[in-house]
């Protein structure tokens, strides 16, 4: 029994993070029968956490909406459950996404959290209170926060009474530095201090972290987008320190600085890297033909719908990209030791970044090549993990086994990586 608690894991349905049944607190015997799981991070609602010797809650349930209500009931997507996982970079990544440029947008969280930028569905913050911060989205749920655009006042999570599934509410106590605050802060580069807080003398050493603007930050933003939800970069923090609020209690603040090498979506160089890469908002799926259909038919919506009639399917977030610029194609071309697998790239530009991406990711990291090291064999590498590969006394490719020699001189394919970084501006940004 007690091997099948120490095997087995199970991952919590908000912040994703897995856990062993035998490190939890207390341990559980069994993976639970319900559908969806919570950890102590995402489930805060007191009133709904079963704590150790407690029998299950129950309530009663609400009475359906009956088909005349005025609530339009297909637009929330908080609840709905992912099509897919971003599998390019696991859930712990830090720093930017291949793939994903700066600027790309998506109409709902859900496509955001697919594509691996900021995994939970609703909460503000993605992390662990014992290793730090990987991404945040702005959305004005704190009237404390603050956005200059290059950098923001950023006000931590809790200190809400969000029982009865309610998704905000008035501030109503403290906050405390323990959870995401926490794993907000072990993201400064300097001490951590959970009563005072602290400042970095050197921010630009501290982690970085993804930046999501939402569109209802629009009410107290100049920066945020019009519609959906955009991606600005990395951000790092530079301070964070408790305060009273406007509401009379105590919160934590954070000062986030941008530190990314593509330029801002808002400024007249991130525009026109917007157009260059035809960044437009994706939308889900049928999302633009079932809103056609409502303006055409506003008698239908009277209507009873089936039980799944509202989901909606999650397309990926690249679109067929068949404008290949006459620059970049002549960047290419100055890539002659991969002249063949541009050649077949070129041939059909149809998912154009997941292509690249594939065709060109280092097996040993899984991750994007950066500084690549083309082999004989034309395969491509990155020249740190090629070197950790020799000094470990492994000296063969490791795709095809070809015997590169313990003297194989490694150069950086410079043409290659020029490539690259046009296509997929910053992606080896802090790596």
């Amino acid at each position: 029994k007690q091997w099948y608690q120490r095997r087995v894991a199970i991952t919590a349905g908000e912040c994703d993070c897995a856990f062993h049944l035998y490190c939890l607190d207390p341990p559980l015997e069994a993976v639970p029968a319900e559908e969806d799981w919570y950890c102590s991070n995402c489930k805060n609602d007191v009133s709904e956490i079963v704590q150790a010797g407690e029998g299950l809650k129950t309530k009663k349930k609400s009475r359906a909406p009956t088909s005349n209500s005025a609530r339009d009931w297909g637009k929330g997507m908080a609840c709905q459950g992912r099509t897919k996982v971003c599998t390019i970079v696991p859930q712990d990544h830090v720093g930017p996404v291949p793939g994903i440029l700066v600027g790309s947008m998506w109409k709902y969280r859900l496509q955001v959290s697919e594509v691996g930028i900021h995994r939970p569905h609703v909460a503000g913050i993605h992390g662990r209170e014992n290793d730090g911060a990987y991404s945040i989205v702005l959305s004005g749920g704190y009237e404390d926060d603050k956005d200059y655009g290059e950098e923001f006042k950023y006000t931590g999570s809790g200190g809400r009474d969000l029982s009865g599934n309610k998704r905000t509410a008035e501030q109503s106590c403290d906050q405390k530095l323990t959870k995401m605050n926490l794993a907000l802060a072990r993201c400064c580069a300097a001490p951590l201090d959970v009563k005072k807080g602290a400042e970095a003398s050197e921010w630009k050493k501290g982690r970085q972290i993804r930046v999501v603007r939402n569109c209802k930050l629009a009410k107290h933003s100049k920066y945020a987008p019009k519609e959906g939800n955009r991606y600005d970069g990395i951000y790092k923090l530079v301070k964070y320190w408790p305060e009273k609020g406007q509401s009379g209690f105590l919160v934590w603040r954070y000062l986030l600085r941008r530190d990314d090498s593509s330029p801002a979506p808002w400024t007249k160089e991130g525009e026109d890297m917007t157009k260059k890469h035809g960044l437009k908002i994706v939308y889900p799926e049928g999302y633009l033909e079932k809103q056609e259909n409502k303006e055409n038919n506003p008698k239908s919506n009277n209507k009873k719908r089936k039980r799944n009639s509202a989901v909606l399917e999650v397309s990926s977030n690249k679109k067929p990209n068949n404008d290949i610029s006459a620059e970049l194609k002549n960047l290419i071309k100055s890539d002659t030791e991969n002249k063949k697998h541009w050649d077949e790239l070129l041939s059909d530009t149809s998912n154009w970044h997941d292509r690249v991406t594939d065709k060109f990711s280092c097996i040993i990291c899984t991750d994007l090549v950066k500084d690549p090291v083309t082999t004989p064999c034309s395969h491509n590498m990155c020249i740190k993990c090629v070197n950790r590969s020799f000094k470990a006394e492994v000296y063969s490719c490791p795709n095809c086994r070809y015997d590169l020699g313990k003297s194989y001189s490694m150069k950086v394919n410079k043409n290659l990586q020029t490539v690259l970084l046009d296509i997929f501006p910053g992606y080896d940004s802090g790596r």
